[in-house]
Order: structure tokens, then C-alpha cells, then sequence
């Protein structure tokens, strides 16, 4: 663990964020996985069948919301103004809505669904005046495979942004407004027409929007970081992301600073675990100037209220430590990897700060057994049935103090 004190120096202030999608080199607005970039079509070429049997997304030059190729925007939470494609001035403290389109623009209807149709955000992790996010929508059998564009924040002073756990939303005219995992802005999350399946077929009454919300910060006066690592392995180092197996516990480290020049009062730190981590009880310990070989805390309320460790002058510090547990509620099919994304956050004077670790677990090895079926004269026909790997879920969270240090 890192050393503790109540005046650490040198401490470059940040927001981490984790971020599946990585924007290719070089890309200005919008862009696609295809070399030179997608062509343009009306809507009266479409309708002409311009486009034949292929399935390609946002190509639409006189569409529903103009050029579709420009089909990231922001706005101002709340507002009815018009979506800013390209940028959009931001103000310290405000919310803003960032929409991404999907349209699949084949007229064929469900002859031609799109499959395996996910979208996802990359978003800044750092503080400057001008932050680019960018959207993508990936399909398995689309051409391209893979689309992107592009909005700009902007302000006269340097700002980070949050993403607001919880936020994100698909809106159609079947499933009308759903709730969408916040690995949206990690590895993606899948969208759909009448399920959240991955399939959307062709034509306007198919389209959907996909919303996130994000917070503007001008003020850095604390930095949060968590950490993590496998419970009794050989390598002890605190990192960002592990690999661990059902049934292995891991410990996470919430560090905390406080980066002001006044001291800093009732600090609360909770931590929202995704469904396949469970809370080991009794294991959450504080470290700080005064507790330097950790205090066991006689409550755990990390996970539900959250804690309050205190008081931190200024580049005062602290540590918390705690365990879970890795179990099987909801992981996915043989043959994947999940991505468990676990949150932590702090709360200074309603201030709120967060950042996420990544356990990934590998998939437990399908191991076929035999079923037979009877069929109609003497022969029978085994099957194998197919077995159970795991897949990721990612909770957000919105902390509120409660309670004295125990």
C-alpha cells in the first residue's frame, strides 16, 4: 500500500474512468470501419434499392435528423433545443444529455436485421478545456461493422466530466424507453427492436436513440482512485484490472485525497458491487495518518450507505480496504469472459467523485454430457447439452452521508 500522510505532494488531480471503446487514429467527426468511409444515400435511392441486400447504419443524407452520419449530439438536460452535432458550450455543475441514433437503413424490414447491434461512449478521463466524446454502434453482419461520431464540449476553464450512473437509456417506438447497463461506456451494451437482444431490423420504424448523461466539473478539489488484486496471490500489486476465477475472492482499495488548501470534513466513501461480487462481511478496514495499520470498521455499510471516515487536512490522505467474493448469479454462456465493474465513490461538502475497477473472469470450460432422445423405430440420438460460463453486469450508484467513523 501506498505510504499515508497528511501531506502528500505531487498528486496530479483526475477523474479515471474505464473505456472499452478507443477512437481509432485520426478521427475527425464522423467515420467507419470501411476504407475511405461509407457512402451517402437518399432516401430516395434507398427506397430505389440503392442499397441491394447489404445492412449498413447511418448513410442516410436527407434522413429523420438530417446527415445520420453526424449522429452524435448533446444538449443541455432538460432542454428542447436543437442536438449540437459538433460542439456545444458547457457550464461548471450542469448536466447534459448526449444522444447517439441508430438507424438501419435497409428498407427490408426484419429480412434484413441487423444482428448483435451494440452501442458504447468513450469518454475523457482528464481535465482540459475541451473534451471529445465519441459513440459507436457496432453490428456482426452490418458493412461496415463498426460507426462512429463524434461531440465537443467546451469552456472558458479546465473541467472534467462524470458519466451519471444510471443514465443511460434506448428509446424506440417498441420497447419505448429501457434502461441500459452503464457498460455502455466500457465494453458496450446491447440494443434491440422488441428486446435488448441485439437485433434490429431495417427501416424507419426500427430506429431508436440511445441517451447518456454527464456532469460538468471545473472544481478538482479531491481525487478518488480504486485499485484491486486476487486475494492470496504471489503478485500483491494493486492495479486497475484482474483476472479471477468463480469462487476466489479479491480485494479492493479505495484511496482517498484531499487536494484543497482547507481541510475537509465527514468524508463519506461507499462502494456499489456488481451482481456476481459479494461482500465479504467484516472485512472493510481504514487506513490513515492515524490508523497506519488499518481500523477494522465494527459496521458494513460500504456497500449500502457508505462510511464516513472523517476529517483530511489539506493533501491528507486515507485508504480502504475491503474483500469480495466471486459467485455465480448471472454469468454468461461457456466460451466468454466477464467483465465485472465495481464502483466506489466519495462525498465532500455534496460533492461527488467516483472511479471503477475491472475483475475479469474466465469462463468455466464447457464440458459436454450425453442426453438421449428417443426418436420414432429403434435408434436413439445423443445430444450434448451445453453449459454455463458467466457474463458482466455494472451497477452505478448515487451516494448520500449517514453516519460517524466507527
Amino acid at each position: 500500500m501506498s505510504k499515508i500522510s497528511n501531506s502528500i505532494l505531487g498528486i496530479a488531480a483526475s477523474l479515471t474512468m474505464i473505456s472499452g471503446a478507443i477512437a481509432p487514429a485520426n478521427v475527425m467527426a464522423w467515420g467507419d470501419s470501411q476504407p475511405n468511409g461509407r457512402p451517402s444515400y437518399t432516401i430516395e435511392q434507398i427506397n430505389a434499392g440503392k442499397l441491394g441486400d447489404t445492412i449498413t447504419f447511418n448513410s442516410i443524407s436527407n434522413g429523420k435528423i438530417g446527415n445520420e452520419k453526424y449522429f452524435v449530439g448533446a444538449r443541455l438536460k432538460g432542454s428542447s433545443d436543437a442536438w449540437s452535432a459538433e460542439s456545444i458550450k458547457v457550464e461548471d455543475g450542469k448536466t447534459y444529455t448526449v444522444r447517439l441514433y441508430v438507424h438501419n437503413n435497409s428498407p427490408k424490414g426484419t429480412d434484413a436485421v441487423a444482428k448483435d447491434v451494440k452501442t458504447s461512449f468513450s469518454l475523457p478521463t482528464t481535465v482540459a478545456k475541451e473534451h471529445t466524446i465519441i459513440g459507436y454502434i457496432d453490428s456482426s453482419n452490418a458493412t461496415p461493422d463498426r460507426y462512429w461520431d463524434e461531440v465537443t464540449l467546451k469552456s472558458d476553464e479546465p473541467f472534467y466530466i462524470e458519466y451519471v450512473e444510471g443514465s443511460a437509456k434506448f428509446k424506440n417506438d417498441k420497447l419505448g424507453t429501457v434502461k441500459l447497463p452503464n457498460e455502455v461506456i466500457t465494453s458496450g451494451a446491447k440494443i434491440g427492436y422488441d428486446a435488448l437482444d441485439g437485433n434490429i431490423p431495417g427501416c424507419y420504424e426500427y430506429d431508436g436513440v440511445v441517451t447518456i448523461e454527464v456532469v460538468v466539473h471545473q472544481s478538482v478539489e479531491t481525487k478518488l482512485k480504486q485499485t484491486v488484486r486476487v486475494k492470496g496471490a504471489a503478485d500483491k500489486s494493486w492495479v486497475d484490472v484482474v483476472d479471477a476465477k468463480v469462487g476466489q475472492e479479491v480485494e479492493y482499495q479505495i484511496e482517498f485525497v484531499n487536494l484543497s488548501d482547507v481541510q475537509v470534513d465527514n468524508v463519506m466513501i461507499r462502494d456499489v458491487l456488481p451482481e456476481n461480487v459479494e461482500y465479504v462481511k467484516g472485512s472493510t478496514y481504514l487506513y490513515n495518518a492515524m490508523y497506519q495499520n488499518g481500523l477494522k470498521l465494527g459496521e458494513d455499510t460500504l456497500t449500502t450507505d457508505g462510511i464516513n471516515i472523517g476529517s483530511y487536512l489539506p493533501n491528507g490522505n486515507a485508504y480502504v480496504r475491503f474483500t469480495g467474493k466471486i459467485v455465480n448469479k448471472s454469468l454468461s454462456k461457456c466460451g466468454a469472459v466477464d467483465t465485472l465493474v465495481n464502483w466506489a465513490s466519495s462525498t465532500v461538502n455534496g460533492k461527488v467523485k467516483k472511479d471503477n475497477t475491472v475483475v475479469r473472469v474466465q469462463a468455466v470450460k464447457c464440458v459436454p454430457t450425453e442426453k438421449k432422445i428417443p426418436e420414432t423405430g429403434a435408434n436413439e440420438i445423443a445430444l450434448s447439452a451445453l453449459g454455463v460460463g458467466a457474463m458482466v453486469t455494472m451497477l452505478g450508484y448515487y451516494i448520500s452521508s449517514r453516519k460517524k467513523l466507527m
